[in-house]
């Protein structure tokens, strides 16, 4: 069975495993490469990463086709509108094209939330806002994109849900690791078949 791995990234981090850079990958927290990111998540985002040793299910999780909703919590500057909440349910038009129709709403700062160094910036005279938003797209930077298209520049990014896969209390650079059922795709949009790493299945977790 496929391994599948949950995987709290946290802020200043890249979804990978090397950088010529010299900046924090992946590496630092999985002795394991024969796992791989089943989509991204930028570098100066936190949240919810999944990785796998399975091909197929690494398509799955990705490709836009498929539509796995992705939900984040949104720190915003400003306090957002409901007129910039019903834009953002009906979808945005940017420069790459309109997006789908998201899942919008309004909410109250995240309870018991991890700090993030470094911090937002803050500014007495402006204040923040959060939103919880969910979308079936991938497009590079779609969220901050969005939030900015509507009037409200996103401050803070956080990934809590991909699928049916939640962060479900874990702290930054914790991981679970689960085994899972490998999803069968419609025919028509049949990913190429990457051989499976045996790799012992563990419930581990790391900081």
């Amino acid at each position: 069975m496929p391994r599948l791995v949950l995987f709290n990234k946290p802020y200043g981090v890249l979804s990978q495993f090397t950088d010529e850079s010299g900046r924090p990958t992946l590496k630092q927290y999985f002795a394991d490469e024969h796992i791989y990111p089943a989509g991204r998540l930028d570098f100066d985002s936190e949240g919810l990463l999944l990785l796998t040793d399975d091909g197929p299910l690494q398509h799955y999780i990705s490709d836009p086709r498929f539509k796995q909703p992705k939900t984040y919590q949104v720190q915003v500057d400003g306090e957002i509108s409901e007129a910039a909440i019903r834009q953002l349910q009906k979808g945005i038009t940017l420069k790459d094209g309109p997006t789908r129709p998201a899942g919008a709403r309004r909410i109250e700062a995240p309870e018991n939330l991890w700090h993030r160094d470094p911090p937002i910036r803050y500014r007495a005279a402006i204040p923040t806002s959060w939103l919880e938003l969910t979308i079936t797209e991938g497009r590079n930077r779609q969220v901050r994109r969005m939030t900015a298209a509507v009037g409200f520049p996103t401050l803070r990014l956080i990934r809590t849900q991909i699928g049916n896969w939640g962060l479900d209390g874990m702290q930054p650079g914790q991981w679970r690791d689960i085994t899972v059922e490998a999803p069968t795709p419609p025919a028509n949009v049949r990913p190429p078949a990457r051989p499976s790493v045996s790799v012992q299945p563990s419930t581990r977790r790391r900081r």
